[in-house]
């Protein structure tokens, strides 16, 4: 079995195997044996739990899951280190799906755990894909760039609140575990990372506006709601528009001259559930 726990052991490895570091892909090992324990920890799965795991790489998390007893499905992009982890784990409770994970998840039998020490380039995606097109997972513990972390945690008024903040606080609990400095990666990243624990909240279906309308007013920061709520009544209803978002505001004991930034997600739920209601509107 390979060391994870050394740069050089793996550097050797990558050589050996003729296989190289691919930035596009924002490859970084995970090489601190504590950090990766603790967030397998956190997923609090037992024996016998289905997990997905994006980007395996060379599989130090895999042993750390399958070694648990747990059955693993990992999604992996890479080819050299699609080669090197079907070798390892091929005996194993193991199932890999090659390609882009942000173009295969959707085709994938759901998991009620979700593991992954995600790209910087595609993290934020990923997780607002999964939670918009309705993939929850009762678990997630995922390793972010910190920076995506505390808007994922955000509360309203806060200066990292923003869109995405909203829709992780629609689906999870959101949960920060440690920060994670460079030296515990292969590469060094440039930042620091952070490890984060999403508890699904089971609140149920939103209103089918209610993430386009979150978007589209926070689309222009500077800009009051009723500016930007104006500009998503339009798109949706085409006329009408200064006297519906006059309703809309009146029912939800807005005065229009708030900012997105400043209200709580129950307010955007609110809107969402009143345009939804003023799809009959005359």
């Amino acid at each position: 079995m390979l060391n994870y726990n050394s740069a050089a052991a793996l550097r050797a490895f990558l050589d050996e195997e003729g296989l190289g570091m691919r930035k596009k892909y924002g490859q970084n090992f995970l090489i601190n044996p504590q950090v990766r324990k603790a967030l397998v920890d956190a997923l609090g799965a037992e024996r016998g739990d289905e997990v997905w795991e994006i980007g395996p790489g060379l599989g130090a998390m895999t042993a750390m899951l399958l070694e648990k007893g747990l059955t693993v499905r990992a999604f992996e992009i890479d080819p050299g280190f699609i080669r090197i982890i079907k070798r390892l784990f091929a005996d194993r409770n193991f199932t890999l799906v090659e390609g882009d994970v942000m173009k295969t998840w959707s085709g994938e039998k759901p998991a009620p755990l979700f593991l992954g020490n995600l790209p910087y380039n595609v993290a934020a995606a990923l997780l607002a894909d999964l939670i918009e097109k309705g993939r929850l997972f009762s678990r997630m513990v995922v390793t972010v760039q910190k920076e995506v972390a505390l808007r994922m945690g955000a509360s309203a008024g806060t200066p990292d609140y923003s869109s995405f903040s909203v829709l992780c606080a629609s689906a999870y609990k959101v949960t920060p575990l440690m920060v994670i400095r460079p030296s515990s990666f292969f590469p060094q990243p440039n930042v620091d990372s952070m490890g984060v624990l999403l508890e699904n909240r089971n609140v149920g279906a939103y209103p089918s506006v209610f993430y386009p309308l979150v978007r589209s007013l926070f689309a222009s920061r500077r800009k009051t709601i009723k500016n930007n709520l104006q500009v998503f009544i339009a798109s949706r209803f085409g006329k009408k528009t200064e006297e519906l978002c006059a309703h809309i505001l009146k029912e939800n004991a807005l005065d229009g001259r708030e900012r997105a930034e400043k209200l709580p997600i129950e307010v955007f739920l609110s809107l969402a559930k009143s345009i939804e209601n003023m799809r009959t509107y005359k």
